[in-house]
């Protein structure tokens, strides 16, 4: 799976920086092929797959189609019977009624905030048959005259919100009451299972690029095992944590906090979550901002592999011009001597303790650091610099918060919760294309197109896709979408055509690095952003800012 989980990552990463990062997996961007068609419900479809029928092969155990086509190399499980953490009795009254009238307490949490847990449907299709948990967290407005809530997400798909509420820049917001949630199927609200922190591990251990048939076969076979592993610790809930259920979640949460109209801050996937609420409920539109934004578009031709190449190529041409830069005389001396160790490691990996750094590790390392810009460049020096002679610990430190992997050696929530909404949300041509699309992958990022490895885990997930949308926003009201020229994880174009393709879209353009801008990275961009939420000021389309 490939890294996407924008604002969690970078306020992690100042941390580390100031003091190092967040985030995700081994392997799955967010999806950017065909996009969701509108549906009332978003529940997941039942259609079974093909199996067993002329053109099928057994990859270790595993059953693959050599004629690509949508979703058809998904298996389908036997059904099983698990309430995962989270599920609750759907409150009284026909059909939304109950939750619409349930009452929001909230209870204090923490220093100048408050908590609570709403009830929300775990299929909107059939409200009255099953609830599950959504947590929320809030900073109550500080200044008058109260403008509402600003609701807040840091990305993903899978980052936790409820982090967001302490880590926002609120100079200028004091108006606002911020409210960040764990959408479903994260952190709090009923959270996906799966693995155990061991089987994860050895997962992670993998060659995500592999030379050698064997290699893929064995990553074919771990994939499936732990899409299976998911499909039996977290069953039906698989099928309802899709991005247009968030959406209606989001809606529930905006009626019960009183506010008319949606107000949205919202980072790299928070960018799908906000343009997808656009499309499903666009007279609710309030102030939308949306930063680091992803592809809404059918057209993939640029790929998040392209953002990371652009984002390294950065960095390897200011190395050379710093004081002493150990990694090199020239740009493409950097960028040589980070794919010779890269290639080092995928046959002699570092030991570190009783872990290993191996080549994919190393990747999600450098792929993470340059989460944060220039501000974690020194550090990324230092790290590769240090691999190279052998110590691995810090870049396999720095892959393991990319891995959402804690020092204790358990992982997050959004480990699991990435592929799960990722692959609900997409739709795949089966493990063939994946190796076909892997080929192109490198064709235009030879760097990160080649390191990240096929995407073979929602060729392989257990459900199948949720109804996809064409979004555009017709009606709503302006919407900011905020792009970086230098951005690593969702490349500048896609800010570009969303801006173009949101009937209201309003660009603003960062020509800095790193990955999310709003909070402190650009005064400009702060001013811009506050001035939208604050007193409705649209700026002009197309601005530009340093």
């Amino acid at each position: 799976m490939q890294p996407d989980y924008a604002g969690t990552v970078q306020r992690r990463f100042r941390g580390l920086i100031v003091g190092l990062v967040l985030a995700l997996a081994a392997g799955c961007t967010f999806p950017s092929g065909p996009r969701p068609s509108p549906s009332p419900t978003g529940s997941a479809q039942t259609t079974p797959t093909p199996s067993g029928h002329p053109g099928t092969t057994e990859v270790a155990g595993v059953t693959v189609s050599d004629r690509p086509g949508k979703a058809i190399d998904r298996p389908i499980l036997a059904a099983v019977d698990v309430s995962p953490e989270g599920y609750r009795e759907a409150p009284s009254g026909k059909g939304l009624v109950g939750y619409l009238d349930q009452e929001v307490a909230w209870t204090t949490c923490g220093e100048g905030t408050t908590c609570t847990d709403i009830a929300v449907p775990l299929d909107y299709a059939n409200p009255s048959a099953q609830a599950i948990t959504v947590s929320l967290k809030k900073r109550a407005a500080t200044a008058s005259p109260r403008l509402g809530s600003l609701f807040l997400n840091p990305g993903g798909p899978g980052g936790t919100g409820q982090d967001m509420v302490d880590t926002t820049q609120r100079t200028g917001l004091e108006q606002y009451d911020l409210i960040g949630w764990d959408p479903r199927g994260t952190g709090d609200s009923t959270p996906v299972r799966c693995f155990s922190d061991a089987e994860a591990d050895a997962y992670n251990d993998l060659d995500f690029s592999p030379d050698t048939e064997p290699e893929r076969a064995q990553l074919i076979k771990s994939t499936a095992a732990l899409a299976q592993s998911c499909w039996e610790t977290s069953g039906e809930l698989l099928n309802h944590i899709s991005t247009i259920e968030t959406v209606r979640d989001l809606d529930l949460m905006r009626h019960l906090v009183g506010d008319e109209t949606l107000h949205f801050l919202g980072y790299s996937y928070g960018t799908q979550i906000g343009a997808t609420y656009a499309e499903l409920f666009p007279s609710h539109v309030g102030r939308l901002v949306l930063d680091a934004a992803v592809n809404i578009t059918e057209n993939d031709d640029v790929i998040q592999a392209m953002g990371f190449d652009l984002a390294l190529g950065n960095f390897a041409a200011w190395c050379p011009k710093q004081t002493t830069c150990p990694l090199g005389g020239s740009k493409q001396e950097v960028l040589d001597g980070i794919t010779a160790l890269f290639d080092k490691l995928d046959a002699e990996p570092i030991p570190v303790g009783d872990r290993r750094l191996t080549q994919s590790l190393a990747m999600m390392g450098v792929a993470a650091l340059l989460y944060g810009g220039k501000e974690a460049w020194p550090t990324l020096v230092s790290l590769i610099e240090q691999a190279g002679r052998g110590n691995g610990r810090g870049l396999l430190w720095a892959g393991d918060q990319l891995n959402a992997r804690n020092d204790q050696g358990g992982y997050d929530t959004m480990f699991y919760a990435f592929p799960a909404i990722s692959c609900l949300d997409s739709v795949d041509d089966g493990v063939v294309d994946a190796d076909t699309t892997w080929r192109e992958d490198k064709q235009k990022a030879p760097i990160f197109g080649t390191y990240f490895g096929p995407q073979y885990i929602c060729a392989l997930w257990p459900v199948r896709p949720a109804p996809q949308l064409t979004i555009a926003g017709a009606g709503a009201a302006p919407i900011l979408v905020i792009g970086g020229k230098g951005d690593n994880a969702t490349p500048y174009q896609q800010a570009v055509t969303m801006a173009k393709q949101l009937t209201s879209g309003v660009l603003v353009t960062y020509t800095g690095e790193g990955h999310g801008t709003y909070g402190g990275k650009s005064a400009c961009v702060d001013r811009i952003v506050v001035k939208y939420l604050v007193s409705g000021t649209v700026p002009k389309d197309g601005v530009t800012c340093s």
